[in-house]
């Protein structure tokens, strides 16, 4: 493969999910931005424009099949006029997804092909540990490798210091980063996970600074950045889109706008990472069905009781199961539904071809 698409993040894994389409004189590209149905993608000819198939998209069991920024896709021009068709989504190495919003459970894929992602947080009135707990859920989900990112260190150095330590005790194994991206402070700590072909994506809410990093990590405005409100630290949505970047040293960062609405799918391994020490304590109760209400033997109650785990933090660990259960549940009743409808086309199918007949 030309040593371009490398840049991109092309390696074995894409070369091997993308060798039946080569067989058959497909190409290949990256998306880099969607807006609405058009695609702009990276090739070996350099940037173009694209569209799905109608196939795929009648074929898409739901909007995560399509493809997402960070997907490499397997392309044909058009013959009657030469348009680049998007014909297939190859396999991914990962995926960061959310229920969309204002749906029953459909999936959405914010970014794809994700090696690292950083969780933005801003040391002002954006700080909230329980939803860095949200965020560390679906990113230990998505395959790729999280890295919480505390912004704004400058605000108040000595309380920066203390909510990073408050940080590393709800995210055990995760790399924990105090920046203050606006000053080009301490910003070569993000020199490690940022790399020649490797991937990264910025969570978080708006106002956090996740445009000014990438401005930082681009050396130049790629995004557009705003102040953010001092009444409650919120900023304008300034990145409108999904949009993957390639930085001078080669690395990519894929920038996504502040998300009002992260509900989530059902995470086991999330769950399993995040809460981690609930969960072994949870291992330790006398009967493998305790609630942790009001059985004997329970060791999650005694460890709320000595102090040894939050109280705050379970409760933030109850909520999210319960989510998850609900959205498991719409989950079930879609599929039913249409597996009931399936089957009523089937039938009327099968009864319009034996009249016909008889």
């Amino acid at each position: 493969m030309n040593q371009s698409l490398e840049q991109y993040g092309w390696n074995d894994f894409f070369a091997e999910g993308f060798a039946p389409y080569a067989a058959e004189g497909y190409g290949v590209g990256r998306v880099l931005l969607q807006h609405n149905k058009i695609y702009v993608l990276y090739t070996e000819g350099g940037e173009t424009e694209a569209e799905v198939t109608g196939r795929l998209r009648h074929e898409a069991a739901g909007p995560h099949e399509l493809p997402a920024v960070g997907d490499w896709v397997a392309t044909r021009a058009r013959g009657t006029d030469g348009t680049l068709m998007i014909h297939a989504v190859l396999p991914r190495s990962s995926k960061f997804s959310r229920k969309m919003p204002w749906s029953w459970a459909d999936e959405q894929v914010v970014a794809a092909n994700v090696d690292t992602v950083f969780l933005v947080t801003g040391l002002d009135g954006d700080y909230n540990p329980r939803r860095i707990e949200r965020y560390l859920i679906m990113a230990w989900e998505s395959g790729a490798r999280p890295v919480v990112v505390l912004n704004k260190a400058d605000l108040d150095p000595a309380g920066a210091v203390a909510r990073a330590a408050e940080v590393e005790k709800v995210a055990p194994g995760v790399s924990v980063v105090l920046l203050s991206a606006k000053h080009d402070e301490q910003l070569a700590q993000l020199a490690p996970f940022v790399g020649p072909g490797r991937t990264v994506a910025l969570m978080g809410s708006s106002g956090a600074g996740k445009s000014t990093i990438v401005n930082r990590l681009a050396g130049a405005d790629v995004q557009r950045t705003a102040e953010v409100r001092l009444a409650d630290s919120r900023g304008r949505h300034t990145t409108t889109h999904r949009q993957l970047i390639l930085l001078p040293g080669g690395g990519l960062v894929i920038d996504t706008p502040g998300m009002r609405e992260l509900q989530l799918l059902v995470s086991e391994r999330g769950m399993r990472e995040t809460f981690e020490e609930i969960e072994t304590l949870a291992a330790q109760c006398r009967f493998t069905n305790c609630r942790h209400e009001e059985e004997p033997g329970c060791a999650v109650r005694e460890a709320l009781a000595s102090g040894a785990l939050d109280a705050e933090r379970y409760q933030n660990y109850g909520k999210m199961q319960r989510e998850m259960e609900a959205t498991a549940a719409r989950q079930d009743q879609h599929l039913a539904r249409e597996r009931k409808e399936r089957t009523k086309r089937v039938m009327r199918a099968y009864n319009k071809n034996y009249k016909r007949k008889s």
